[in-house]
């Protein structure tokens, strides 16, 4: 099963923690290059948006809702807001005289051959490629000796590249696949059903599928998840029963099985099954929040046997790893925050007969399997250390790196004999390696084809204090010579939720960033899984001021050590991590200079009532939950701590009109509560991405434009007339 629950949790994270843009370029002393503060400004001038008389009460207090009408994204009204705040935000962006020149240079850096590691499905290897600007990845696949060709081509699916592949999965002989297609970013999907010979499709799609996986039960069938279709809106509506199907081939999607879920008993907001390797055993996994799950287990070589329960409450993160016959191997973060492997009979499972397999120790632990051995990779201040196992417990190596960085988890098939794993971080374009388990040999298998040097970058590891003392990491990367004058355009990353981590990786972004000479710096804020759950409870609920405050205080560590300045410091983030950015600009509108809020959370006391926010619940309580926890959102929400009189940073929002994760509702209602109070004369746009979601998918047609957007609106508001050199 191979971590299947632990994967799909965290896809359904209000996640979008991984690529940002990066820092900018390192501001000169060429007399082109003017601060901001000295060019002539021209006010933009922002479209109408009206103002309703919706009124909440919560607890007594009465909560304006001005825009709630921008919240029906069926309405012909907003769409017509949608267009006319585009037709300004672009109409901006035009006229930066170096828009045109950063997206060449991004096309030009992106544009070389990706290829990605190999696996074996039945009698062929399958890679995914991309040719260099296509906007898509290509599966490809090769018999041994052969030639390759093209499985599947996403690149097909649709004329302008907004239909993705999102989840592919094949039967266990390999002759059969079933593969899930994401139409215009939205996370409701569609699954198709072919035979991998002769690449027919066998019957009609599945449809109306989210928030699932893909498990094949031998060559028959499979197992994947949904929710009944909402009423409303499909991409706003609220999504809160979850339910495991078994889909029988052959039978129409009418006669699928629910397996689990759809009950008031077994009510969940995700529930997620996977089959073991040998097709011995089903897994599920229940969860009413993204944090914490029940989990049972299914004997399918007994029919009708029954579900046994191994956890009965969501007090853990807790899945399956691997079994050997009746032997499981789970990981878990009950009783240890930072996570460790037990062992247990299937016969007996409950918690009381776990025996510890790999004990927790001080840093946090991710694990995987793979070739007959188990893979320990732990995280020490966010970078990897990666340790071999085998199936009794023995520790048979430390696996030497090829440098500090992150390195991606060893799988595969217990017969294969060579795994692979991709080394990277902020300065070093990833490289797949391929490892043989019995040997314990890394050798390169592809070096990536990225025209960037990282011998001409540093990247280093600082800690600094926040606000109550604690101690909070940070990676800032830049161009070797880079002058610590205060005048280098950065931009500040951050995340600081859902125990995520945010660990060092290249971008090919950000390379277009760093050389123009800009710094990059990315916090490791409390709310992530750095150091494991206590660190993630550290920044939630009633504890959430604490993610803000470390960034805060890393943005005030890059102007105390001369990196930069507030007139050359903008802060990024996307999804919780808009939330983070919009947070930080109403609280502290006077650090920075440019916000960047992707895809954000910002409307705090609204959040759960749209498609499956419910369940973040556990990560930022919820307005109805009680008057403390109202009024501690209502002290941070960035929607409703836009004040009159108040001079923002240059702000541009970014999001996607079918965003259906984090609805775009709460980007339009930000970005109408900063045009309509801003106080002094830096723009703030709002940039909508048509035919896009939360992320996932995008095509790079689609990436590059918004790179090129996004790294020409902050280097302008910071003086820049042209590019450096």
């Amino acid at each position: 099963m191979k971590k299947l629950t632990a994967l799909l949790i965290s896809g359904i994270l209000v996640a979008c923690s991984g690529d940002a843009p990066e820092s900018a370029q390192k501001a000169t002393d060429k007399a082109e290059v003017k601060p901001a503060i000295e060019r002539a400004v021209s006010p933009v001038t922002y479209p109408q948006t009206k103002k309703g008389d919706v009124v909440d009460t919560y607890f007594g207090t009465e909560i304006a809702d001005p825009y709630r009408w921008l919240e029906d994204d069926r309405s012909l009204e907003t769409g017509e807001w949608v267009k006319t705040q585009n037709k300004v935000t672009f109409g901006y962006l035009e006229k930066i005289p170096y828009r045109q020149e950063l997206k060449e240079r991004l096309e030009n850096l992106w544009n070389y051959e990706k290829v990605g590691a190999p696996f074996k499905e039945g009698k062929y290897t399958y890679f995914r490629k991309n040719d260099g600007l296509q906007n898509q990845f290509v599966i490809y696949r090769q018999l041994d000796g052969g030639e390759p060709e093209v499985f599947l081509d996403p690149n097909t699916f649709s004329e302008d590249g907004t239909t993705s592949l999102a989840t592919l999965s094949f039967s266990k002989d390999g002759s059969k696949a079933a593969y899930a297609i994401s139409e215009g970013g939205s996370d409701w999907r569609k699954i198709i059903i072919i035979d991998t010979e002769t690449k027919a499709v066998l019957e009609e799609p599945l449809v109306d599928v989210k928030f699932s996986g893909i498990s094949w039960k031998g060559n028959e069938g499979f197992y994947y998840s949904s929710y009944d279709k909402p009423d409303g809106s499909e991409l706003s509506a609220k999504t809160d029963q979850h339910k495991l199907y078994y889909h029988k081939l052959g039978e129409p999607q009418s006669k699928d099985q629910v397996v689990f879920g759809g009950t008031e008993e077994q009510k969940r907001r995700y529930v997620f099954g996977g089959v073991t390797e040998d097709d011995r055993y089903l897994l599920i996994s229940g969860a009413t929040s993204t944090s914490g799950n029940d989990l049972y287990i299914k004997d399918l070589t007994k029919p009708d046997s029954p579900l046994v329960t191994i956890l009965d409450n969501f007090n853990s993160d807790t899945s399956l790893l691997d079994n050997v016959g009746s032997k499981l191997y789970l990981v878990t973060n009950l009783d240890s925050p930072n996570q460790r492997v037990v062992t247990v009979d299937a016969s007996n499972p409950s918690v009381e007969n776990w025996k510890d397999f790999i004990p927790e120790t001080k840093n946090v632990l991710r694990v995987s399997s793979g070739g007959g051995y188990i893979f320990a990779n732990y995280m020490v201040d966010a970078i990897s250390k990666v340790y071999q196992y085998d199936y009794e417990g023995n520790k048979v190596r430390e696996i030497e790196l090829p440098g500090v960085g992150t390195a991606t988890a060893m799988s595969g098939k217990r017969e294969e004999t060579t795994l692979y794993y991709s080394f990277t971080n902020y300065k070093t374009p990833g490289t797949i390696y391929s490892y043989d388990p019995a040997k314990g040999e890394s050798t390169v298998y592809r070096k990536s084809g990225a025209k960037f040097n990282p011998d001409d970058y540093e990247s280093k590891q600082v800690f600094y204090a926040s606000k109550d003392g604690t101690k909070v990491p940070m990676i800032i990367t830049y161009k070797k010579g880079t002058q610590l004058n205060g005048k280098n355009p950065t931009i500040l990353y951050g995340y600081g939720g859902f125990n995520i981590s945010l660990q060092p990786r290249f971008s090919i972004a950000n390379a277009v960033w760093l050389e123009k000479g800009g710094i990059y710096a990315v916090a490791n804020l409390r709310g992530g899984g750095e150091y494991g759950k206590e660190w993630h409870k550290a920044g939630t609920q009633m504890q959430k001021q604490n993610v803000f405050d470390d960034f805060i205080a890393a943005a005030e560590y890059l102007i105390a050590e001369k990196y930069t300045s507030s007139d050359y410091l903008a802060i990024r983030g996307g999804s919780n991590g808009g939330l983070l950015v919009g947070a930080v600009m109403t609280q502290r509108p006077d650090l920075i200079k440019v916000a960047l809020p992707a895809v954000g959370v910002l409307d705090m006391l609204r959040y759960h009532t749209f498609t499956a926010g419910a369940g973040w619940a556990y990560d930022y309580g919820t307005s109805e939950q009680s008057q403390e926890m109202f009024e501690y959102l209502k002290a941070y929400s960035p929607v409703h701590n836009v004040k009159e009189g108040v001079a923002y940073p240059a702000t541009l929002v970014t999001t996607g009109d079918h965003d259906d994760r984090v609805v775009p509702a709460h980007s339009f209602k930000f970005a109408a509560e900063l045009q309509a109070k801003q106080a002094g004369d830096a723009p703030t746009l709002i940039r909508i991405e048509t035919k896009a979601g939360h992320g996932a998918g995008t095509p790079v047609s689609k990436i590059v434009e918004q790179y090129a957007d996004i790294f020409g609106f902050t280097l302008y508001n910071m003086g820049y007339e042209s590019l450096p050199n």
